[in-house]
């Protein structure tokens, strides 16, 4: 088993602005993997103290993921940390190694996992 995470910066806290950056996030995780949602072990998914209108998960399974057991919580305040943050860590089931996928203002965060 391994772990892949990712994260993406949302543009505002709506339920259409979290939805669409989360499908951006689950469709780039899924391309830049080659993954298949049978794969896909568990998914945790966190949103920082300023997004709150809309459960992450609900976005993951219109990309394909609704068989999948997911969990939505929040993230740390931590004082001066990225806004509006979306990240997930996913759990799947194969042994090769994993591309880590952040997005727009989220690539600040690992820039050391981020491909130019």
């Amino acid at each position: 088993m391994i772990a892949i995470r990712g994260a993406i910066q949302v543009d505002e806290d709506t339920p259409e602005a979290i939805g669409s950056a989360v499908e951006l996030l689950c469709a780039e995780i899924t391309r830049d993997n080659a993954l298949s949602p049978d794969e896909i072990v568990s998914a945790i998914f966190t949103l920082t103290p300023d997004l709150n209108s809309a459960f992450p998960a609900l976005s993951a399974r219109r990309q394909g993921w609704g068989e999948v057991p997911m969990i939505c919580a929040r993230e740390l305040s931590v004082p001066g940390s990225l806004p509006r943050v979306c990240r997930v860590l996913l759990h799947i089931n194969r042994d090769a190694k994993g591309k880590h996928v952040y997005l727009g203002g989220a690539r600040v965060l690992r820039p050391d996992l981020v491909s130019s």
